[in-house]
């Protein structure tokens, strides 16, 4: 669909009003409208004076979410920002800002869930399966077997759910 500029700058603000937006998606979108690159940058330049977009406040919003809702480790979350082109310095900080083990405390909590539908035929592949889960959630493997190990009751420190 072709649009001018004035249509499309209209309809990217609502969108962006609707949630936050990072600068990709915006871009991608224009580009999908058909928009001249110079109209692209204009467009997206005033969105940014009005605060429409804004990388790090979006970044702030996703890690929020994506820990919390989605419940997903540190490595899946930047991997994700990594193809959003968001850059290291915007999301490191964000990181950094995060209680220190939350996201130890969310992988305890779902592997705590998941532990009970595992189905294996000894410890050892009860405990692979486990680890291979966790990292699937993009989480870390010194973390996963940190986790799996207090659940499995092979660690020295006490779970507490």
């Amino acid at each position: 669909m072709k649009l001018s500029e004035p249509q499309a700058l209209n309809r990217i603000a609502a969108y962006c009003s609707r949630g936050e937006r990072c600068e990709f998606d915006v871009q991608k979108k224009l580009k999908a409208w058909e928009l001249e690159d110079d109209a692209i940058k204009r467009i997206i330049d005033r969105l940014k004076k009005e605060r429409f977009v804004d990388d790090a406040r979006f970044c702030k919003s996703f890690v929020n979410d994506k820990l919390h809702f989605n419940k997903w480790g540190k490595n899946k979350i930047t991997f994700e920002l990594r193809k959003r082109n968001i850059s290291e310095s915007i999301y490191n900080p964000v990181f950094e800002e995060l209680a220190g083990n939350e996201f130890e405390q969310q992988l305890l909590h779902i592997l705590s869930v998941k532990i009970k539908s595992v189905k294996a035929k000894n410890e050892y592949e009860k405990r692979t399966k486990l680890v291979r889960f966790a990292l699937g959630r993009g989480f870390s493997i010194d973390l996963a077997v940190k986790c799996v190990d207090k659940l499995l009751g092979e660690s020295d420190e006490e779970f507490v759910p």
